[in-house]
């Protein structure tokens, strides 16, 4: 990675601004449901405090708009990570103001500060530069370790690192290193893994890597847009009916490099998309009325042959509606399968990064992700300005 990380500036006894993602799923009493962003986070905070800074965190959670929205408070995030440190996190109410500077001026060495969820400010999103500045006033050092935040040119990300020495924490830099082992991999059969709702959130992914993948695996929504790209009955299924244009494309694509595309030649299949609804397993034509909600046993069956001879599995998107136990099988059992292997297994964020983290086998991969817009954004060969914003080595 050609960006300075924290290693390369002087942090000692310094007032450090550190962006975080802590964006954490939290449940209708307010507790967090999964705290897998605020311990990604810890080896960085840790090693700030090992260096008596003054620690000043910011983040957002969820999508207020600009205005202040009670149940995106970060109190619960404060709790969270004062029980893992050990050692009180002071939260605000604010994140800019004078009563917030005055805070942070009274901070001793090795006090660790949680500013309020900087998008109650709608001039974090719209990388106000005033914004910006008053944000960098808080602090020295600027260091990000926000990777889900990454590709968004937003006040925190990009716009406080024009004031500040700006450099990215151990989690930034470890994405960047496994996203970059991927795009650089000699380590072939390298498998790509593509599931989820949206064709349209993948082809860029899909054109980045066609020269370096050997075999595509598609379930998912996005394998019904695909299915009807080749004439098949979908029936209710998930259709991007934009994008079956795009679909017959890669097929053609993928045909002319002689790279294997597999989807799925059975599928789980019900009328109504919850808990108790009836199911059956069909072949690749799907009733009217019915919605192909998993794939089926075979398609698995024949998933994990193509991963049982792979060097390197890159998996972006679950492969069935995974948050309901029904739909949620080939996604288990793939990932089981992926964590028995002894290969490089890099898996993008958001929902697959879920399923995993809900399974337990998170320590079982080589590298789970925890940006999911971002991740996809790095594979298709954008630069993230969250990035890009910082100093060069």
């Amino acid at each position: 990675m050609n960006k300075k990380t924290i290693r390369d500036i002087d942090i000692k006894n310094k007032k450090v601004l550190m962006r975080v993602d802590f964006n954490v799923p939290l449940d209708k009493d307010l507790n967090i449901t999964d705290d897998s962003r605020i311990q990604a986070a810890l080896p960085t905070i840790k090693y700030i405090l090992k260096n008596n800074a003054k620690l000043i965190l910011a983040s957002h959670l969820g999508r207020p708009k600009g205005k202040i929205v009670n149940e995106m408070r970060l109190t619960p995030v404060a709790g969270r990570l004062s029980g893992l440190l050990g050692r009180e996190v002071m939260k605000l109410d604010d994140c800019i103001g004078r009563s917030v500077k005055d805070r942070v001026n009274d901070m001793k060495e090795g006090d660790v500060m949680l500013l309020e969820n900087l998008r109650f400010h709608k001039e974090e999103t719209d990388n106000n530069e005033g914004f910006a500045k008053q944000l960098a006033g808080l602090g020295e050092i600027y260091v990000n370790d926000a990777f889900g935040a990454c590709h968004r040119a937003h006040a925190s990300t990009a716009g406080v690192a024009k004031f500040l020495p700006a450099a990215a924490g151990f989690l930034v830099e470890k994405e960047i290193e496994y996203f970059e082992k991927i795009l650089k991999s000699n380590q072939r059969p390298f498998v790509l893994i593509l599931g989820g709702a949206k064709v349209s959130d993948k082809i860029g992914v899909i054109d980045n890597l066609l020269d370096r993948v050997d075999t595509i695996l598609i379930g998912g929504g996005m394998a019904y847009t695909f299915y009807a790209a080749k004439g098949l009955k979908i029936g209710n299924s998930k259709l991007e009916a934009d994008k079956v244009k795009v679909a017959e494309d890669i097929l053609q694509k993928v045909e002319k490099k002689g790279i294997g595309l597999v989807l799925p030649v059975d599928n789980l299949i019900a009328r109504k998309v919850e808990q108790v609804a009836d199911v059956k397993i069909v072949g690749q034509e799907i009733p009217d009325g019915w919605m192909g909600l998993d794939v089926g046993p075979k398609t698995t069956r024949e998933f994990k042959k193509h991963l049982l001879n792979a060097r390197t599995v890159l998996w972006n998107g679950p492969l069935g509606v995974f948050e309901i136990k029904k739909f949620s099988r080939a996604t288990e059992e793939i990932t089981r399968f992926l964590a028995g292997l002894n290969i490089t297994t890099v898996i993008g964020g958001g929902d697959t990064a879920a399923a995993i983290t809900a399974l337990g086998l998170t320590g079982k991969m080589s590298h789970v992700s925890t940006g999911g817009g971002a991740s996809l954004e790095y594979l298709e060969g954008k630069t993230l300005p969250g990035i890009a914003a910082l100093q060069d080595k």
